[in-house]
């Protein structure tokens, strides 16, 4: 697509001050060269200087171009500058910039011309970098108001503002709406090119479509009706075939336009996660592999990008042989489909998969290969809601469902390993206090009466310590979380009580259905920690990982205090650990789990798109494979004569790695000016941006 800032430099290069007729050019201020501002912009970055040259060299093109009264040469710098602060991480110094820009364009009359539009679009994609959705969005609206009356309906910049805003809708949870962001740029891109069957950018919205839809087929109930209008099982698979039909469109076209391109690999992964999805594990296994040598061809092996694939191709193989599937040969083509191999239904898959198969029997026996959560919903579906709607007519509307706490099925998580307690058809419905005195007790009886085939009811599914059943909402998070109701935002004490394990519990599983949104709203609550309560946490994080790792692990390996030095791999990796999932925001990724599952969360989390510190996880597995070949000398441990010294050499550059990754995104966020990587002075950069003043919030 065209550069968004090439009818900026063209209007400045345009209307950029000279001497006047008639005047003497001595007496004229000093001329702002705009070329030469940009030639030296690049030149500062071909050389790799951006980190250190190109804020001073910016900051002091602004001063140069307002003491010429260059207003128009002012403009693309601060253009420039944006692209650069948000690059940086530099959000705070990108918020004043904005504002003067806005400021700068409106003087210069500006208003409704391709720079306007150009302006707007720069302005709104730093506020969406630093977090100020809203304002963004109301920048990215008016936009594409100004985009309709100076740009062509087929111009690509529209088709890019749509996607911009796609991203937007994305990274706030708002789905529906990111969806139909990028069906706007999709039509547009079509009918703009003049081959739509080979054009890079269509398939590239393809590929991002299906991602959307993906992630809509994973959370049923979040499309344009209501949950209780419809069967979220349906919507889900109907969202899942379009995903697939969205992908195979990318693939296609990328395979007819240019098979060598790099973004052909993000397609061909995009194909892979919706097969995945499906069940189709060989089908997912085999487009990950023609994915990964596309990278080895574009990036080579040495990069994230290779590393998360080679790691998603893992788990789809491990999947296929789980679900019995064969796996495909090296040479196998993408679509296992096509060359004869049966798509089936997998208990690893999020959502099934839309070839039509006879409904599973909810109650079956132990050994049942579908996992928890699939046993749960069909159970829902098929035995606990036609009871309802039968004895329960004019309550059926009021009353929620789902799985949701303690036990590894409602992460997720299970295996054939988890059936040895807790396991079965089970679900959990919830009411709110009235309903529940109106007819819990009663309901709850004849819950308990519903068939559940040849499965054991285990001790942890009766009494006052069950796990499914009845249950008023706020006895449910009581009973996790010791609170009826998510703490109020001003107190941050409160907070900082509810470890993050407990507050996986209480967010994770699935909702099956929630008419009167009571039960989903309180669940949200939880997952929505106070942004002040979030940077304490990530300041604890840099302190712990600080002490364990950076200090501490050096100082007990030379002490030769195996044990010292083993329990400080430990913390550290607990720390980061923790560190990756505040990062990434639990409003959308949810909480760090429990000890058990800690490293199958940062796995799923790693594999994720956009995931931050995405790689994080493979070195802290890394760090904890050498812990004991270099705390307990080599010995026993695969390193022959070498003793430890290798395996401490290693351990202390990870360590500092995964230190160096964390402050450049600290840096990003805008979270910190500094590039100092002992963690424990970046503690009071973070908690600058703090906003409360409770003392607990801060560190001594």
């Amino acid at each position: 697509m065209a550069d968004e800032n090439e009818l900026l430099e063209q209007f400045a290069a345009r209307f950029a001050p000279g001497p006047q007729d008639g005047a003497d050019a001595d007496a004229t201020p000093a001329h702002f060269d705009v070329d030469r501002f940009l030639a030296g912009l690049d030149a500062i970055f071909d050389r790799h200087a951006g980190a250190t040259e190109a804020q001073p060299y910016l900051e002091q093109a602004m001063a140069d171009a307002e003491n010429a009264g260059d207003d128009a040469g002012l403009l693309t710098v601060l253009n420039e500058a944006m692209g650069f602060y948000r690059s940086q991480g530099l959000h705070q110094e990108n918020e004043w910039t904005v504002q003067r820009t806005l400021e700068l364009a409106a003087r210069m009359g500006l208003e409704g011309t391709e720079a306007w539009a150009t302006t707007l679009i720069n302005c709104a994609t730093a506020m969406r970098a630093a977090g100020k959705y809203d304002q963004s969005e109301d920048l990215y609206r008016q936009a594409l108001d100004c985009a309709a009356t100076v740009y062509r309906p087929d111009d690509r910049r529209i088709a890019a503002l749509h996607n911009n805003l796609s991203v937007l809708y994305s990274e706030t949870g708002r789905l529906p709406e990111a969806r139909a962001e990028l069906e706007q740029a999709l039509a547009t891109l079509t009918a703009g090119s003049p081959d739509p069957s080979t054009d890079l950018d269509v398939a590239s919205t393809h590929t991002n479509l299906a991602l959307i839809l993906l992630q809509m087929a994973q959370a049923p109930g979040s499309g344009d009706a209501p949950a209780t209008d419809g069967d979220n099982r349906k919507e889900a698979a109907d969202l899942l075939a379009e995903a697939d039909a969205h992908a195979s469109e990318g693939v296609a076209i990328f395979e007819a336009g240019d098979p060598h391109a790099g973004h052909f690999a993000s397609a061909l992964a995009g194909m892979a996660q919706v097969r995945y999805a499906e069940g189709r594990f060989a089908d997912a296994a085999a487009w990950y592999r023609r994915a990964l040598a596309v990278i080895e061809e574009c990036y080579g092996e040495d990069n994230d990008y290779h590393r998360i694939t080679a790691a998603n191709l893992r788990e789809a193989e491990q999947a296929c042989r789980n679900a019995g599937q064969p796996l495909p040969d090296d040479g196998a083509p993408a679509d296992a489909a096509a060359a004869g191999t049966a798509a089936t239904t997998s208990s690893a898959a999020t959502v099934e998969s839309t070839a039509p198969t006879a409904s599973p029997a909810p109650a079956g026996r132990p050994g049942d290969p579908r996992t928890g959560l699939r046993i749960a919903r069909d159970f829902w579906e098929q035995r606990v809601r036609p009871m309802l709607r039968e004895r329960y007519p004019e309550q059926v509307g009021r009353i929620a469902a789902g799985l949701v706490g303690h036990g590894s099925e409602c992460y997720g998580f299970d295996d054939a390993l988890s059936q040895d307690h807790d396991f079965g058809p089970r679900c959990c419905l919830w009411l709110t206090d009235e309903d529940y005195d109106a007819f819990g007790e009663r309901l709850q009886a004849d819950y308990e009466a519903l068939d559940r085939g040849d499965w054991p009811v285990t001790p942890r599914a009766q009494g006052a310590g069950r796990r499914d059943g009845v249950f008023r909402i706020g006895d449910f998070f009581e009973s996790i979380t010791d609170y009826r109701e998510a703490p109020a935002a001003d107190r941050p004490h409160e907070w900082l009580m509810l470890d993050e394990a407990t507050l996986a519990a209480a967010t994770n599983g699935e909702v099956f259905a929630d008419p009167l949104g009571a039960f989903s709203a309180a669940r949200q609550a939880f997952k929505d920690m106070p942004g002040d309560v979030r940077l304490s946490l990530i300041s604890r994080r840099l302190g712990m990982m600080a002490q364990a790792g950076q200090y501490n692990l050096p100082r007990m390996l030379e002490r030769g205090d195996g044990a010292a030095a083993m329990l400080s791999v430990t913390e550290f990796v607990n720390a980061t650990a923790s560190l990756v999932y505040l990062v990434n925001e639990p409003i959308t990724v949810g909480y760090l789990p429990y000890y058990k599952w800690r490293f199958a969360a940062l796995r799923r989390l790693s594999g994720r798109l956009a995931t931050r510190l995405a790689d994080v996880c493979g070195q802290l597995e890394s760090m904890l494979r050498l812990a004991s070949a270099a705390c307990y000398g080599g010995a026993g441990f695969g390193e022959g004569g070498k003793g430890a010294g290798p395996a401490i050499e290693s351990l202390e550059a990870t360590v500092a790695r995964i230190a160096q990754e964390v402050v450049d995104e600290l840096r990003r966020e805008g979270l910190t000016r500094s590039g100092e990587t002992f963690l424990e002075w970046q503690r009071p950069y973070v908690e600058e941006h703090i906003g409360g003043a409770d003392p607990v919030l801060r560190s001594l």
